[in-house]
């Protein structure tokens, strides 16, 4: 964890800390006694930030079986904290990177609601993958947006990624076989398919990437190899039930939670890997390029839990 790293992450996750800290520290000093009464205003604090009913139970659980030690002041209560929510995140046990393995072309869904930042995100992996020298096609899916077509194809211009789209109205599905087929014939390393974002409750919606996913799988065995769910952090909860609609219709394999630096819940994280049981991967910290970060769980509770003088 690079100290530039660290200080990123600590400066988007400042809304959520100082929701945190501010509320916890009269509660919670250095030789804490830790009462229940202590403990029901923990919860309370932990569920406003969005870490979840079970999340919140077990780092209450944990300052419970440290009571002794932080009164005695063994132990601060921050690090029980720390290494309760580590474990949690890390309890996927699945690989928690985007990368390029198998057989070529690899072959990258990417979905979510409109308005998270997906499209932005493809554009944003795609560079990355351009600049460690892999190839790349972006195939534009939203055939009901314009606008979404013409973003990712000045994504595609910037990043020197191919790039294929069709008209308005197209069908999706065929947009994606086209895109797999073309990358097979030209050995390209990835392709991102980049779909519809219209709200998650919507059945068509669902069926259409189930479509999209069957043809993918179609003409090319084994893909797409990562289904990827980009998530709005400013949503909180909502982001947790969308996870849960996509997760059961498409299988998601990682999540991009974007918009981190805008949010004072961003226990949200450490909610969606709880509950999903899937790994975030990618997080989104500003609007730059350099912006989509890799999720590293040390980083981001110690971001979240950082004292000033972190």
């Amino acid at each position: 964890m690079t100290t530039n790293f660290f200080s990123k992450i600590k400066e988007s996750l400042a809304k959520t800390r100082n929701e945190l800290l501010g509320s916890l520290e009269n509660i919670l000093p250095f030789g804490a006694n830790i009462t229940e009464k202590v403990l029901d205003e923990v919860e309370e604090i932990l569920f406003g930030a969005d870490l979840g009913v079970h999340a919140t139970e077990m780092v209450v659980s944990e300052l419970r079986n440290n009571a002794g030690a932080i009164k005695r002041k063994e132990t601060e209560p921050y690090s029980v904290m720390k290494k309760t929510l580590l474990a949690i995140i890390k309890g996927t046990g699945t690989p928690n990177r985007i990368t390029s393995v198998g057989n070529k072309p690899h072959v990258i869904i990417v979905v979510g609601v409109n308005g998270t930042g997906k499209t932005t995100t493809t554009g944003k992996l795609a560079q990355r993958f351009k600049k460690n020298g892999y190839s790349v096609l972006l195939a534009a899916c939203d055939t009901f947006r314009a606008a979404a077509a013409e973003q990712l194809g000045i994504w595609a211009e910037r990043s020197g990624s191919e790039f294929i789209k069709a008209s308005s109205g197209a069908d999706a599905a065929s947009v994606a076989y086209d895109a797999i087929v073309r990358a097979k014939s030209r050995s390209t390393d990835i392709v991102f398919i980049d779909t519809a974002g219209r709200q998650h409750t919507s059945r068509n919606l669902m069926e259409e990437l189930k479509k999209i996913r069957r043809v993918i799988n179609r003409a090319l065995p084994d893909a797409p190899q990562e289904t990827l769910l980009v998530l709005d952090a400013t949503t909180g909860q909502n982001a947790l039930v969308q996870a849960e609609k996509f997760n059961r219709e498409m299988d998601v394999t990682g999540i991009a939670l974007t918009k981190l630096d805008g949010t004072a819940k961003g226990g949200i994280v450490v909610s969606v890997i709880d509950k999903l049981g899937i790994p975030v991967k990618l997080i989104g910290t500003g609007e730059g390029i350099d912006d989509l970060r890799d999720f590293d769980a040390e980083s981001y509770v110690e971001g979240l839990l950082a004292t000033e003088t972190q």
